[in-house]
C-alpha cells in the first residue's frame, strides 16, 4: 500500500508598505453594573505599497490604556490587490497591554480568502516610526495556474 500523497508546501511570500487609519471616538458599550468599561471603536485604512486598497473595521476595547493596561479585539475586511492580485480577506486582532509591554497578533481569518485571494493564510506586523505606520504582510497562497508567485518586495 502506498503512503497518502503530501499536501504540497507553499513558500511564504511578503510584502510591505503603510497604511494611513482613521479611528472613530469610543462608543461606550452596554457593561454590567459595576463593571468594567467596554468602548466599540469604527476604523478605516487605505494601504499603500504590497497592498493597495482599503479596509472597514470594528475595534472592541476594555481596560485602562491610559494606564498601561488595556485589551483590543478587532476585525477589518480588506478589498484591494495583494501585489496585483484582486481580491479581498479579513484580518482578525488581539492586543494587550501590560506592565509597559505590548502584544499584538493580527492574522488572515481563514477562509476569508476572495478572488484571486481564495485561500490566503498568513499574519500582518505593524510598526509606527515618525508617525507612520508601516506593515509587513507575510502570507501563503495556493498555487494558481497560469499565476506566478512574485518577488518579496
Amino acid at each position: 500500500m502506498s503512503p497518502a500523497p503530501q499536501a504540497e508546501t507553499v513558500a511564504p511570500q511578503y510584502c510591505s508598505g503603510t497604511f494611513k487609519v482613521s479611528i472613530q471616538p469610543p462608543q461606550m458599550m452596554a457593561s454590567p453594573e459595576g463593571g468594567p468599561a467596554q468602548a466599540r471603536r469604527p476604523l478605516e485604512k487605505q494601504f499603500e505599497g504590497g497592498l493597495q486598497g482599503r479596509s472597514v473595521g470594528e475595534m472592541l476595547a476594555a481596560g485602562q490604556p491610559q494606564q498601561g493596561e488595556a485589551a483590543y479585539v478587532a476585525l477589518e475586511s480588506f478589498h484591494g490587490t495583494l501585489q496585483g492580485r484582486p481580491g479581498g480577506f479579513a484580518l482578525a486582532h488581539l492586543g494587550l497591554m501590560q506592565a509597559g509591554r505590548h502584544d499584538l497578533r493580527i492574522a488572515i481569518v481563514p477562509g476569508s480568502g476572495m478572488g484571486a485571494l481564495q485561500g490566503i493564510t498568513g499574519e500582518l506586523t505593524l510598526r509606527i516610526e515618525g508617525g507612520v505606520h508601516h506593515y509587513e504582510l507575510a502570507y501563503t497562497l495556493p498555487e494558481q495556474a497560469g499565476i506566478a508567485t512574485p518577488p518579496r518586495d
